[in-house]
């Protein structure tokens, strides 16, 4: 697969408004409550159009004042939202019951019933709102809603796959998600079978994908071991899934709620690479630092980096992130 500068992007996923407090108590919040528009697709659009990547944003939200100024944000940070379908009546939301993520505190979805949630197969033309574009990425997310969310990836993908589009996934996994009779390893694997790109740990690719994973790993475990781990799991992916060319893992850990360490490690044919270590105790807000490697991860493959420089920018986007409000970020990365 041969990649050139210019390409644009298409990144398909539930546009979400994150209601958030300082404390984490939403009960008598004496310190306001704080809104961010965000979903981890939307922060992928976001990060790549800082980069000064082409990106549409296709999605689903209410035509309302609120839905719309949620993504005029999105906008002004110059992702195309044109192919954007507005029908329904709720955006879906998260309420997240710590302080900017700084702490593992629960998330709470409340995504039923929503505008995108609600899209049915057939509503969206994908050969048509994928014209004049390179690249779909798209997320396990989605398909995490309900059956009807999983039959419009397979839409999305067979378009994109038949059009010539390099198609990139998330494996995001949200537990809390998956509740309407379907497992992850029931679902992914087949969608996945159409991807080109796939991100996410080695955690998530057992869940999803089936790959081993050894369970004495652990906080405490090295880099240089957790790297043999992720080469081990690559080659599994890769042998699994034969259109996969390219796999990126991240491996963040956090000692308290001002604490990350990031690295990351990337793989295809010619080899497996790992970035450095980076690590901070001053962490603003962690939300939004996977997508920001993701959208790292596509800027440098679609703009020919070499093969270390790959996982170099996209850990370096993900770890920046970190020091960054708000789901979307602000470019600084």
């Amino acid at each position: 697969m041969i990649l050139h500068e210019g390409n644009r992007i298409a990144v398909f996923g539930e546009f979400l408004l994150r209601v958030s407090t300082q404390t984490g108590h939403f009960i008598n919040a004496s310190e306001g409550i704080a809104i961010y528009a965000g979903g981890s697709e939307a922060n992928v659009a976001s990060s790549l159009a800082c980069m000064k990547t082409p990106v549409s944003y296709i999605s689903c939200i209410p035509d309302n004042p609120l839905a719309n100024q949620a993504l005029n944000s999105l906008k002004e940070r110059g992702v195309d939202t044109s192919q954007c379908r507005f029908a329904g009546d709720r955006l879906g939301l998260y309420f997240l019951l710590s302080a900017n993520g700084l702490s593992k505190g629960e998330v709470v979805y409340d995504r039923k019933y929503s505008s995108f949630s609600s899209l049915k197969p057939g509503d969206i033309n994908w050969d048509e709102v994928l014209e004049g574009h390179d690249w779909l990425h798209w997320t396990a997310l989605t398909p995490a809603l309900n059956e009807g969310m999983m039959a419009i990836c397979e839409e999305a993908l067979q378009a994109a796959q038949k059009k010539g589009l390099t198609i990139s996934v998330d494996l995001n996994y949200r537990n809390r998600l998956w509740n309407y009779g379907k497992s992850p390893i029931e679902v992914m694997p087949s969608l996945v079978a159409y991807c080109d790109v796939i991100m996410g740990n080695i955690w998530a690719a057992n869940t999803m994908l089936g790959t081993s994973v050894d369970a004495s790993l652990d906080r405490n475990t090295t880099k240089e071991l957790y790297i043999e781990h992720a080469n081990r799991s690559a080659q599994e992916v890769f042998k699994q899934f034969k259109n996969c060319k390219h796999i990126a893992y991240t491996f963040r850990f956090m000692d308290n709620p001002s604490h990350n360490l990031f690295y990351g490690t990337y793989h295809n044919q010619e080899g497996n690479y790992a970035s450095e270590t980076f690590e901070t105790n001053e962490v603003i807000d962690r939300i939004g630092s996977g997508d920001a490697f993701m959208g790292g991860l596509i800027h440098a493959l679609t703009t020919g980096k070499e093969n270390q420089a790959v996982i170099d920018l996209a850990t370096s986007a993900g770890f920046k992130k970190l020091f960054v409000k708000g789901d979307l970020g602000d470019g600084s990365y």
